[in-house]
């Protein structure tokens, strides 16, 4: 399939948010540079994205966040608030001697500082 506009932006508004998006917001961020683009085509796109490894998909509560794949690392997620955090670990299976890892997810599950800060 051949690299197109809307693909190229969809993957960049990835790689450069700061949250895990879901596609609704993915749209609405598409729509501000190529206010034609529809839905489908953004789900399409994110669908072709996640077959060519370029990003991750995250479930919450049945509702799929995106992730950029720039560097491996796994996600904490608050059972409280939904929030979703990433977790970077100084050692993993990527650096290993038993093969080539092609991909691997960890997701821890908790309740994180700002909610128990607020529970207090």
């Amino acid at each position: 399939m051949r690299e197109t506009k809307q693909r190229n932006l969809i993957l960049e508004i990835i790689n450069n948010s700061t949250v895990h998006l879901i596609a609704e917001d993915i749209y609405k961020l598409a729509r501000e540079k190529i206010p034609n683009i529809s839905l489908g085509t953004v789900y399409r796109n994110l669908n072709f994205l996640l077959d060519q490894g370029s990003i991750r998909k995250i479930k919450i509560n049945s509702i799929d966040h995106f992730d950029n794949v720039k560097k491996f690392h796994n996600h904490f997620i608050c059972t409280k608030c939904n929030t979703i955090y990433d977790v970077f670990e100084k050692e993993s299976i990527t650096n290993n001697t038993c093969g080539k890892v092609m991909s691997y997810e960890i997701i821890y599950k908790g309740i994180c500082n700002k909610c128990i800060e607020e529970e207090k």
